[in-house]
């Protein structure tokens, strides 16, 4: 059995979901998992859940004669890449790095070099319902502190990217940090 399957079946049996397996050239064995998504039912992975699959783990890895040097097993991290299509489902209204396997071309138009293969955007479901899409302004956040003024100024034009996942090479959730946590789309802030 393949060490991919070995390590999926492990997890799988104890109630969480394979994200990454990373074997690397030292011999350290990088299994990152998290909980299955239900819709509306947002868990995350905790030191105990790492704890508990690493102790299953040594045990399956030693029964099936797996040779490794060391085992590490966390959490997806601010950073948690995007796999199928069930991910983007997951996270659509949140924001994503988007890294493409191919250049843009000559279908860019607009502002877009067309060379360009990385976007940060937030996900959406594309309108067509056939893909998924990015959209970003290039109108700059106001930082922390900032006056906004409220004189009327025309934004920056909202940009979109449709893909598909054959198209990528990666998708990620956006690294952004907030120690109020991540605001789902659609929640609104309490006593605001």
């Amino acid at each position: 059995m393949a060490l991919q399957d070995i390590v999926a079946q492990t997890v799988a049996g104890l109630g969480y979901e394979l994200v990454e397996l990373e074997r690397s050239a030292g011999g350290t064995l990088r299994v990152t998992i998290d909980f299955p998504w239900e819709p509306g039912d947002e868990k995350f992975v905790n030191v105990e859940d790492c704890e508990r699959v690493t102790r299953q783990l040594q045990y399956t890895l030693e029964v099936e004669e797996v040779d490794y040097k060391r085992l590490e097993v966390s959490s997806p991290g601010i950073d948690r890449p995007l796999r199928n299509e069930r991910d983007f489902e997951r996270y659509a209204g949140e924001v994503v790095d988007v890294t493409l396997k191919a250049p843009m071309g000559a279908a860019a138009a607009g502002q877009v070099a067309a060379n360009r293969r990385k976007f940060r955007g937030t996900l959406e479901q594309a309108a067509d319902g056939r893909g998924w899409q990015v959209s970003w302004s290039d109108e700059p956040a106001p930082k922390p502190g900032q006056k906004v003024s409220k004189k009327k100024k025309e934004p920056a034009p909202v940009q979109v990217l449709g893909f598909t996942l054959d198209e990528l090479k990666e998708a990620r959730l956006a690294p952004i940090v907030d120690f109020k946590g991540r605001k789902r789309a659609g929640v609104q802030e309490q006593g605001k």
